[in-house]
């Protein structure tokens, strides 16, 4: 069964040629890739269109519509059943389309597969890692944050998106929201994979800014989905805004991104994290680097 792999870019020029090449590096090789332009204003686009391959389609109308807006584009221009997305400044292990894909034949009732996730540096340095395992993800689960669902790790069903279109209006959080709606509906029927088979690029996301907006943003959603008494998600929101007040101002804002993950022990897994990233590094994508 044959993949489309979406990767929506902004101004990502410093980090595109690589997520492109880890998708060139793929074990599963029976895919599509659509690259998206938001309207860059530096050389992303350039970076997209030297890629010389038949698999390879580039989609550019020159308008900054935001993400949401994109990935509803994606849903509408994919050939295939099954949707990948990343982003355009992370990585993807090398056997990460091929296990997903052995979910969906093990469990075939399954819409959606998501991963858990190595954090690196932007310079690739390993930060830690975290995933929760998962077979069944209630509104409740999502609402109190039991499972952590990795989004950009996602791969679906053409059908699903076609049922749940991004709300282009959320400026942030938008796939939070998204699986709320679609779990309010008894409608995410989700395997989470727990293994590690995305590389985010975390260092310095965890600004005061987004953080602040993003807990406004989960209030809103705790209103619309948690029924007539959210307090206690409401409560915990505000203090979490408190706490990052309060580490902004100590300048110990970094210490949320360590607490987030984990920080890999075993010598055969730092082993492979080295090599999936060696892989990537040295696999050729035709006109990009030849």
């Amino acid at each position: 069964m044959a993949i489309t792999i979406g990767i929506p870019f902004y101004n990502a020029e410093a980090y595109l040629a690589d997520a492109i090449r880890s998708v060139f590096a793929q074990t599963y090789e029976d895919w599509e890739l659509i690259l998206i332009d938001d309207g860059s204003t530096d050389n992303s686009l350039a970076i997209a269109r030297s890629v010389d391959d038949p698999r390879v389609r580039v989609y550019s109308d020159g308008k900054n519509k935001k993400l949401a807006s994109r990935l509803n584009e994606l849903t509408q221009l994919a050939t295939y059943e099954f949707i990948a997305r990343m982003d355009a400044d992370d990585l993807i292990s090398p056997s990460r389309l091929e296990k997903q894909m052995k979910i969906f034949e093990k469990c075939p009732e399954k819409d959606l597969v998501s991963t858990g996730v190595f954090s690196i540096t932007n310079d690739k340095e390993l930060i830690g890692s975290r995933g929760d395992s998962a077979t069944d993800v209630s509104l409740e689960d999502l609402l109190y944050k039991k499972v952590g669902i990795v989004h950009a790790a996602i791969l679906a069903r053409k059908n699903w998106y076609q049922r749940n279109q991004y709300d282009t209006s959320l400026k942030i959080a938008q796939d939070y929201d998204l699986w709320l709606r679609s779990s309010s509906k008894d409608d995410l029927n989700i395997f989470l994979l727990p293994e590690p088979l995305y590389y985010y690029r975390e260092e310095g996301n965890a600004t005061a800014k987004k953080l602040l907006a993003a807990y406004k943003n989960e209030r809103r959603m705790y209103k619309k989905y948690a029924g007539d008494y959210p307090i206690r998600l409401l409560v915990k929101s505000y203090a979490k805004t408190f706490v990052v007040k309060i580490l902004s101002v100590l300048g110990k804002l970094d210490l949320l991104l360590k607490n987030r993950s984990k920080i890999p022990r075993d010598p055969k897994l730092l082993e492979l994290v080295s090599k999936e990233l060696d892989i990537i590094k040295k696999t050729k994508v035709p006109g990009l680097d030849i």
